[in-house]
């Protein structure tokens, strides 16, 4: 397969390298309408086609498009390349209304080609912990579930943000927190195989923030925090917490409660318990550098290896060439291109396909609508499965 990179800013630059190596792709075309920043990542990968339009891509003959653009373009824009012909991976989130959601579900299902959300919390070392004993049973029935993201704005934020929105920044920065939500969603989701039915949510406005209030930002968004308890279809209840004002290390945490066992995150690490004892989690779920066979390598070893992957990452499955390469957010990113890859070649939908995508992006949506309504309880709405 051919694809093509949409988008070179800073998070597209550790995923060129896993696309360009990958067995199953042939050649990568690279796309950005910053002719300074495209010439440079050309430069840097080593890559001679190039593309200063979405609609030049799409009229090429390029098989598939990694969306790696502005947060708030990935589902007008992976809305017109599927209806274009072309796979689509997209970056996070997926969409940031309802109607977009909609709109990307009708497309998959109406042109056949495959979509898939880059969630990267699918392959972090607790969420694939959590997956394993939820399948053996050993949460018994889940009663609560937990999720944050707390990302505050001094953690990096700015300086993404001036990328992103040029001049004109701020008025693109202050987007409601629950439009970013699949961080804290999606682990829980992917862990429990259920989804959100409907949510009560409550925002905090920021009079302190130049970036929200009344006419800040053209999300005419005033909530910097978003606290949200939803019903899951299991009968459970769930907590999410999107902070992006917050005095707290930038953290992406799930925990999950059975009426057998419990997996609780925290700053302090990681632990399994039961009704009688407590398991650390912290080797577990070590990201290090390690061979093919599994073996963790010092940093600085010359020795190949897979790096930034836990005991519980399936390396085995990975294709050599990823050897050495980046692998950021826990050990997600060669797995994410790898499913995407072998999801086009095989004409299988992957773990994270544009159901899941609803499911993970649609409760932060609607949750925001509840803060707005002071907290009205609000139904999800739901698009299925494959």
């Amino acid at each position: 397969m051919t694809i093509a990179i949409v988008g070179c800013g800073s998070f597209a630059q550790d995923f060129i390298p896993l696309f360009q190596v990958h067995p199953l792709v042939s050649d990568v075309l690279l796309c950005d309408t910053d002719q300074v920043k495209l010439s440079d990542t050309a430069a840097r990968h080593g890559i001679e086609r190039t593309c200063q339009s979405l609609e030049e891509v799409l009229a090429s003959e390029v098989d598939a498009v990694a969306i790696f653009t502005q947060n708030w373009l990935h589902g007008p824009q992976a809305v017109q390349a599927l209806r274009a012909g072309k796979h689509v991976y997209s970056a996070v989130p997926p969409a940031i209304t309802v109607q977009e959601v909609e709109s990307l579900v009708n497309a998959v299902e109406e042109t056949g080609y495959v979509y898939m959300l880059g969630e990267t919390s699918y392959y972090y070392p607790g969420t694939i912990f959590c997956r394993q004993q939820f399948a053996k049973g050993a949460f018994g029935r889940v009663v609560y579930c937990e999720g944050e993201y707390y990302h505050d704005w001094d953690h990096g934020l700015y300086d993404v943000m001036r990328t992103r929105g040029g001049e004109q920044w701020r008025r693109f920065a202050g987007s409601p927190p629950m439009h970013y939500p699949t961080h804290s969603v999606a682990p829980i989701v992917s862990v429990l195989g259920r989804r959100m039915t409907h949510v009560s949510c409550q925002g905090f406005e920021d009079s302190e923030s130049e970036i929200y209030g009344p006419d800040a930002n053209v999300w005419d968004n005033r909530f910097s925090n978003q606290s949200a308890l939803f019903r899951m279809s299991d009968g459970s209840v769930c907590r999410i917490n999107e902070f992006r004002r917050i005095g707290h290390p930038c953290v992406e945490r799930v925990s999950i409660y059975g009426t057998e066992g419990c997996f609780q995150d925290s700053v302090a690490g990681a632990v399994w318990t039961d009704k009688h004892d407590v398991t650390r989690l912290d080797d577990l779920l070590k990201c290090a550098s390690r061979t093919p066979g599994g073996t963790e390598v010092s940093p600085d070893s010359a020795e190949p290896a897979f790096r930034g992957v836990s005991p519980l990452h399936e390396i085995a499955r990975l294709p050599k060439e990823f050897v050495g390469l980046p692998n950021g957010h826990f050990g997600s990113h060669q797995f994410l291109v790898d499913d995407f890859v072998k999801a086009v070649h095989s004409g299988q939908q992957p773990r994270n396909d544009v159901w899941q995508a609803a499911r993970y992006v649609l409760p932060g949506l609607v949750a925001h609508e509840s803060a707005l309504r002071g907290g009205e309880m609000l139904e999800i709405p739901d698009f299925g499965h494959q």
